[in-house]
């Protein structure tokens, strides 16, 4: 087998496990989150998609940053595709651009702080990357979109806003709050992964 095919190989896990991820985000996100009265705040989709940063990060750590980059790649292209069927062209649109740019930003920012404290990396390159995807994927699925208002405030400082900024907003609070989440189950497979890596070593005969 190749080197390239080997490569190939490695990815199809993590490259089905986004497909999914994004397929499911494109449509929860056009669900408001309607527990507790936060419908003017919150989709679905904030809980759903940082997941795809946990993919990338696992994928960055245990085969490398141009590995990584190849994952988001492919994995755009499949997600574009199953999300036009499943959403409307501009929300796979707005999808699409949204994850190739933030997934590639986390990719460079985690690639540069690997060798810091295990959680810097993930942690600080999730929150980078969810920040322009949460501006890019909501200033395009949504800007010009003035169906629907809601008033936002505390007490008299009170403002009329298009929901979709307040959905945006709280979207990134969600994925901030996700983003710390998640590095409980990165921490738990990235050790999982390093005794894996340590056995298939131990298992190779020396060569004298």
């Amino acid at each position: 087998m190749s080197a390239a095919q080997r490569r190939t190989g490695r990815l199809w896990l993590p490259i089905i496990g986004m497909a999914i991820v994004v397929l499911v985000s494109n449509v929860a996100v056009q669900y408001p989150f309607t527990p507790w009265g936060l419908e003017d705040y919150l989709t679905w989709g904030a809980f759903t998609y940082p997941v795809a940063f946990l993919i990338t990060d696992l994928t960055n750590r245990r085969h490398g940053a141009a590995t990584a980059r190849r994952l988001v790649i492919v994995g755009f292209v499949l997600a574009v595709i199953v999300s036009i069927a499943a959403a409307s062209p501009r929300i796979a649109l707005a999808s699409g651009a949204a994850f190739l740019v933030g997934q590639l930003l986390d990719v460079s920012v985690f690639n540069r702080l690997r060798r810091l404290a295990w959680w810097r990396a993930p942690l600080l390159g999730s929150l980078a990357g969810s920040a322009i995807d949460t501006a890019l994927f909501f200033s395009i699925a949504f800007a010009g979109d003035l169906s629907g208002t809601a008033t936002y405030g505390v007490g008299d400082a009170q403002l009329a806003l298009p929901v979709w900024v307040g959905w945006a907003t709280c979207d990134f609070l969600v994925k901030m709050a996700m983003a710390l989440l998640m590095l409980v189950p990165y921490g738990a497979l990235v050790r999982a992964l390093s005794a894996e890596v340590d056995a298939d070593t131990a298992k190779r005969p020396v060569r004298s």
